[in-house]
């Protein structure tokens, strides 16, 4: 049999029913499921056939390679055999996004990518880069980063065994997909996958096939150069990219520039090893504006005007620094003025080993390590430290058949170690570099080990069941030393240890039925848990320091029911209902005038909501390249069972917040885009679309009283990405992009405010009061101007 023959009866099989490297089989009748399952049993025979037929273009010396082959449509990919964390993930809502979606755009944050998936709605962080990204409501009352969402590069963790991951370490023109897994995982992932996980995957060698350099320049000073290099062979795969950024800011103080490295590089040892390695380094400096009080945004959204502040304008934001750092007088400073930023380093080096023990089993084996280095001068106390950490995981898949029905079978043991080295200081008038005495130290560390176990079992040729378990010890080991210096009198020491110590285990079960070959309908039970962040423990709720021993973890059980619908190329959509029960949702609360804010456990509360997918094609025989694409998250989240208590001087009130929105949520997130791209003749490639965003109305306070207003965005995109070809004109790929094309002004981040009580008469503050409450706004960016260019060689 030649090569051709065998892939294309390989190929003849799969477009009757893609075998299990897909999510689900999906056969036509008893006859081509039996030759599905001979095909399954006799892998290895193929493995050896094209292994002998590669063998005369090969030089006699060079290593082979055994891998599973996977079939999908008539696509014939050769990949590891060890069972994929975030690809293809089976049993789950999952949305991946491929750089089609946004390769001829700006993409100047990852904000650009996971906005087009159902569940997922992005915020600006803390910084010009930074993202906060929140699956189903999971990170909406962080401010900056995410953490409640696991989130790897490559399948290599980036998220610290503390639960944070950040999205401005690395550059969006590095992906060629992202993978969006939406639920409660941690039966997968483990700790803080409460609503989820996303995999960042590289563009690799085979892709990339060469060199690329681009350039993309844009309003307020943006400039982007970077460039890929990438090649493949038949034993090896490597990419390698590299980008420089750098701009001023469309908000008073937020210039910065960043430099990223970002290298994924795959070998095939022998025919039964394969070896994997990663690396990311990340560099970047950052100029911060204050966080403002709605009252302040509304009356100077941009902090034009506010380099000093004798002189500022209406609505600038400041700080109160210690004249002499110690103690005493304060100055107020605005943001030029203290130069609040955040120059931080982040460097991940990863390695991975595969070891096929038979043609059915395959041993993983991956070590990571993550070293963080802040300084942030982002307040009034500034914070500086070394956090480092290591992550190892060892596995084993086994691919074949369970009491006569087709089986995946996958078990791990993991271990993962966070070093923490922090340090706090006051802050003096000196700018940037004015540190002043030490407010406190945290040293310690926090460890995750445990085991996990995931059985997919197909029942029938198109009904699959799925069932895993997650067994976590968590430890917590971390003393914070804190610094007073009274006025007239001798500094205060105070030493409080946080050792804490949790156990935690996460079940999940699944079936996926291909109830007709357009049609796939899953069902799923998932759990999450996520244990405290090391801060929460230094905090009573007296709101005074001291060990914060009641802090429970948190965690959620959900019902997820989906489907998908593909009429081949022309439709996809998927739809998903959700249920989610959490219990110990960890919230921050005031304890008063004077006393410092700690962290509870709201004891019941509800997530639910609906997500929509869509990409069509509707004139695949008048207009072929005419598209529109679109995502729809609902959220309705609510306290079930929360009574909070707010104090002011010697007044103290309890108010129940059940029925009540969880702040920060956002109950609607849309994102609809109507495209057009020539599919052939002399402009192929040339094209286009509008793209609309709209964010609805949604409380940033757990009274419900103030609200941050909707809005909808309109952006308008051109492009010109030819296919591979002859000819200078093909090596190009040019765009031209207006973000928030009607220049409308909206909050690009609101932090959750604390509510406040009124001495006199016992009750809550109103709204008016709350919109003076500063350290939450962030103005989004008005209308930019973007245009790029990349060549290919």
């Amino acid at each position: 049999m030649s090569r051709c023959h065998l892939m294309a009866a390989i190929s003849a099989i799969a477009c009757a029913a893609p075998i299990a490297a897909a999510p689900l089989p999906s056969a036509q009748d008893t006859d081509v499921a039996a030759r599905r399952a001979a095909l399954l049993r006799d892998r290895a025979a193929i493995d050896a056939e094209l292994r002998r037929l590669d063998e005369p273009s090969r030089p006699a010396e060079a290593p082979r390679r055994t891998a599973a082959v996977a079939i999908a449509g008539d696509d014939i990919i050769v990949t590891g055999n060890a069972l994929s964390l975030t690809t293809r993930v089976t049993g789950q809502t999952v949305t991946t996004i491929d750089d089609a979606a946004f390769r001829n755009t700006p993409a100047t944050t990852i904000a650009d990518i996971v906005k087009l998936s159902p569940g997922v709605v992005v915020i600006q962080g803390n910084g010009p880069r930074d993202v906060g990204v929140s699956i189903r409501g999971s990170n909406a009352r962080n401010s900056f980063g995410a953490r409640n969402i696991q989130v790897f590069e490559d399948d290599f963790p980036v998220t610290q065994p503390d639960g944070l991951a950040r999205f401005d370490l690395t550059d969006p023109h590095a992906y060629g997909a992202v993978d969006v897994v939406r639920g409660p995982s941690s039966a997968r992932y483990g700790n803080y996958a409460i609503g989820g996980a996303v995999n960042f995957r590289t563009r690799r060698g085979r892709d990339i096939d060469g060199a690329e350099i681009g350039i993309d320049m844009g309003s307020d000073g943006y400039a982007n150069v970077y460039a890929t290099i990438g090649d493949a062979g038949a034993d090896f795969d490597y990419a390698l990219f590299g980008s420089f950024v750098r701009a001023n800011g469309s908000t008073g103080h937020t210039g910065y520039e960043t430099g990223t490295i970002n290298a994924l590089a795959t070998y095939a040892i022998s025919d039964r090893d394969r070896l994997t390695a990663k690396v990311i380094y990340n560099e970047g400096e950052f100029a911060l504006s204050t966080r403002l009080s709605l009252d302040q945004y509304r009356a100077n959204p941009y902090q034009r005007g506010c380099a000093t502040r004798v002189g500022a304008a209406a609505g600038c934001g400041t700080i109160s620094v210690l004249a002499n750092g110690v103690n005493g007088a304060r100055i107020a400073q605005t943001a030029a003025e203290a130069d609040l930023a955040r120059n931080d380093g982040r460097t991940i080096v990863g390695t991975r080993y595969e070891h096929d023990l038979s043609t059915t089993a395959t041993w993983r084996t991956q070590a990571t390590f993550d070293s963080r280095v802040v300084n942030q001068p982002t307040s009034a106390t500034p914070f500086k430290g070394t956090l480092d950490s290591y992550n190892i995981t060892s596995d084993v898949t086994h691919r074949g058949t369970l009491v006569g029905m087709a089986a995946t079978s996958f078990v791990g043991v993991f271990y993962n170690y966070l070093d923490n080295q922090s340090y706090s200081f006051n802050k003096t008038p000196a700018g940037r570099d004015g540190i002043g005495a030490p407010t406190q130290t945290v040293f310690g560390d926090v460890r995750n080990m445990g085991a996990r176990a995931r059985e997919e079992l197909s029942l029938t040729s198109r009904l699959q069941f799925i069932a895993g378990i997650g067994a976590e010890r968590s430890i917590i080991g971390v003393t914070q030393t804190g610094y007073a210096y009274p006025l007239g009198a001798n500094p205060v020491l105070s030493v409080i240890p946080a050792k804490r110590h949790f156990w935690n285990v996460a079940p999940e079960a699944s079936l996926v039925w291909q109830a007709i070959d357009a049609v796939r309908l899953h069902a799923r039970v998932g759990t999450g848990y996520g244990i405290p962040q090391a801060g929460a423990l230094f905090v009573t709720p007296a709101g005074v320091p001291g060990n914060n021993v009641t802090l429970k973890t948190q965690r959620n059980t959900g019902i997820d029911l989906g489907a998908e619908v593909a009429l081949g190329t022309n439709l996809k959509a998927e739809v998903t209902g959700y249920y989610e029960w959490f219990r110990n949702e960890q919230v921050s609360q005031s304890a008063g005038v004077n006393l410092l804010a700690y962290t509870t456990n709201a004891p019941r509360s509800v997530h639910r909501g609906v997500e929509l997918g869509l990409s069509w094609t509707p004139l695949p025989a008048v207009l072929p390249g005419a598209r529109i694409d679109a995502s729809y998250s609902y959220n309705d989240h609510h306290y079930t069972e929360f009574v909070e208590r707010l104090t002011s001087g010697a007044a103290s009130a309890t108010f129940d917040r059940a029925g009540n929105r969880i702040p920060g949520v956002i109950p609607t997130f849309v994102n609809v885009r109507l495209g057009y791209d020539q599919p052939g003749g002399a402009v192929a490639g040339l094209g286009g679309f509008v793209e609309l965003t709209h964010r609805d109305r949604y409380a940033i306070d757990n009274g419900n009283l103030l609200s941050v207003a909707g809005y909808t965005l309109a952006n308008l995109n051109l492009h010109y990405d030819p296919p591979k070809g002859e000819g200078v004109w093909s090596r190009l790929r040019l765009f031209a992009s207006v973000q928030n094309l009607f220049d409308t002004t909206y909050v690009g981040s609101a932090s959750v405010i604390a509510n406040s009580l009124n001495a006199a008469t016992g009750q809550q503050n109103p709204e008016a009061v709350l919109r003076t409450a500063t350290g939450s706004i962030y103005a989004g960016v008005p209308r930019t101007v973007y245009a790029g260019v990349k060549a290919r060689f």
